[in-house]
């Protein structure tokens, strides 16, 4: 069964949504994404795009091509802006990065952050485990290497609020279809 992969237009199976990372790679073998090709995936209108680089949510593209790093920010931002209010999406992504616009004090990469969100929405949508989402997401950063004491702590919180605000703006919309019928 086909689902939305998280902050795209995109759908793929649940297999697919295991293996984003590929599917990611896939897409920068001839390099970056033009702003065009990057709203094609999100269904984002191109001056969201354009304001959260204005606004520094992300750093400028180089060249007009936007990087694989860049991408997943705007996966990130785009698969929770339905559950919460901006504000709270960057404080959320400053908590683990520092300054949005500044991929040196990162303290996960953006396209790490975002597969392994992704990999977890799978396995909890298809409740593949009988573990709990804090013990899902302990799994999932098994191999994440801290480049600070503490950092992932802050990364598994991270982990914890995307997967929450994902399945209430899931259940949301459910409720909304449902009540479409009524």
């Amino acid at each position: 069964m086909n689902r939305a992969i998280p902050g795209t237009v995109l759908t793929g199976t649940a297999q697919d949504l295991l293996h984003i990372d590929q599917m990611l790679d896939s897409l920068f073998l001839a390099g970056g994404m033009t702003r065009s090709q990057v709203v094609t995936i999100t269904g984002l209108e191109p001056y969201m795009v354009q304001n959260w680089v204005k606004r520094g949510f992300l750093s400028p593209p180089a060249a007009k091509r936007y990087s694989k790093r860049q991408l997943c920010r705007i996966l990130n931002i785009n698969a929770l802006k339905n559950a919460l209010p901006m504000e709270r999406i960057c404080g959320l992504l400053t908590y683990v990065n520092g300054h949005l616009d500044d991929e040196s004090d990162d303290l996960i990469d953006d396209s790490d952050l975002y597969t392994m969100f992704v990999r977890l929405v799978s396995r909890v949508e298809v409740r593949e485990a009988s573990d709990s989402w804090p013990e899902l997401i302990e799994k999932e950063l098994a191999n994440y290497a801290e480049p600070a004491p503490g950092a992932k702590d802050r990364v598994a919180r991270v982990l914890q609020v995307m997967l929450l605000a994902w399945a209430s703006a899931s259940l949301r919309a459910e409720a909304e279809a449902l009540l479409n019928t009524i």
